[in-house]
């Protein structure tokens, strides 16, 4: 859904590359959560609405794992990367696009905060707010997304008690409520979510969905979703994680009047991701890693 940027594959076939175990693929499709490493788990949800389609969600604990912006505007880099090579870059076991950007293949639409790093300083309309790096001692989760149309809840307010901070469109209000009314347009989706335990939900659908239809889908989903925000769609929405034996490669491909087709076969260069790595033991709130 980014503006200014430069055969037909089956749902995860084409994107999910699987090490190890033959009897792992199966099983990947299970209702339940398949464990990658400690506080990471992986589950593939069959759609309701749309026969073939999947949904992918990762599961991350963010008491054993510590998020990450990684961007052109933070690394100097010219270009962008997709999202492996983010990971492979920056050292990160999973990444998910950060969010829809500017003309300029760098800044944020939105504000976008990385500790001591800013990518962009404008607060624009978006009400989805997600918050890591908790500062100003303890008692604050390690990752919460707020809704800055809730009592009390303000971007002052969310800067001064976190460190990192993204603002995006949101899909789902606290505590699971679909806030888009039902339309034409559809997408493929990387979407950035929260769980009513406070993990960090990374969730992939290349299937496009409408922003209401993809709302319901996921929660129904069985996933215990309480709120999210919309990261990217279209051909750019991509997922990337390579945990033990589990490598996912996973990059969208529709997006209503721009790319109406599920051809795209390669993952895009984007300029900025969020992204995972293991938390250190004894690392404090706010040190990220």
């Amino acid at each position: 859904m980014a503006r200014g940027r430069a055969p037909a594959l089956a749902e995860l076939a084409a994107a999910l590359v699987l090490f190890g175990l033959a009897s792992f693929s199966p099983a990947i499709r299970s209702p339940g959560w398949r464990s990658l490493a400690p506080g990471m788990d992986l589950k593939v949800v069959a759609a309701a609405s749309a026969e073939g389609s999947r949904l992918t969600v990762v599961r991350i604990d963010p008491g054993l794992w510590a998020l990450e912006f990684a961007g052109i505007s933070l690394t100097g880099d010219s270009l962008g990367k997709n999202a492996r090579q983010w990971c492979e870059s920056r050292g990160l076991t999973a990444a998910i696009n950060a969010g829809m950007f500017a003309t300029d293949y760098r800044t944020h639409v939105g504000y976008l905060r990385f500790r001591e790093h800013v990518n962009s300083g404008r607060v624009n309309h978006y009400l989805s707010v997600a918050a890591f790096d908790p500062q100003g001692g303890s008692g604050r989760p390690r990752f919460r997304i707020f809704d800055l149309d809730s009592p009390g809840v303000s971007m002052t307010s969310i800067l001064k008690d976190y460190a990192s901070v993204i603002q995006n469109l949101r899909l789902v209000k606290r505590p699971g409520e679909n806030r888009w009314p039902r339309q034409d347009k559809k997408w493929s989706a990387a979407v950035l979510g929260e769980d009513e335990a406070g993990n960090i939900l990374f969730i992939f659908c290349r299937a496009p969905f409408s922003m209401h239809d993809l709302n319901h889908e996921l929660l129904e989903a069985g996933i215990g979703l309480v709120a999210s925000q919309h990261l990217e769609g279209g051909p750019e929405a991509q997922l990337y994680l390579h945990a033990g034996d589990v490598e996912l490669d996973l990059f969208g491909s529709y997006e209503t009047s721009f790319h109406e087709s599920d051809g795209n076969a390669r993952s895009w260069p984007i300029p900025n991701v969020i992204g995972v790595r293991p938390r250190k033991p004894g690392t404090e709130q706010g040190q990220g890693s």
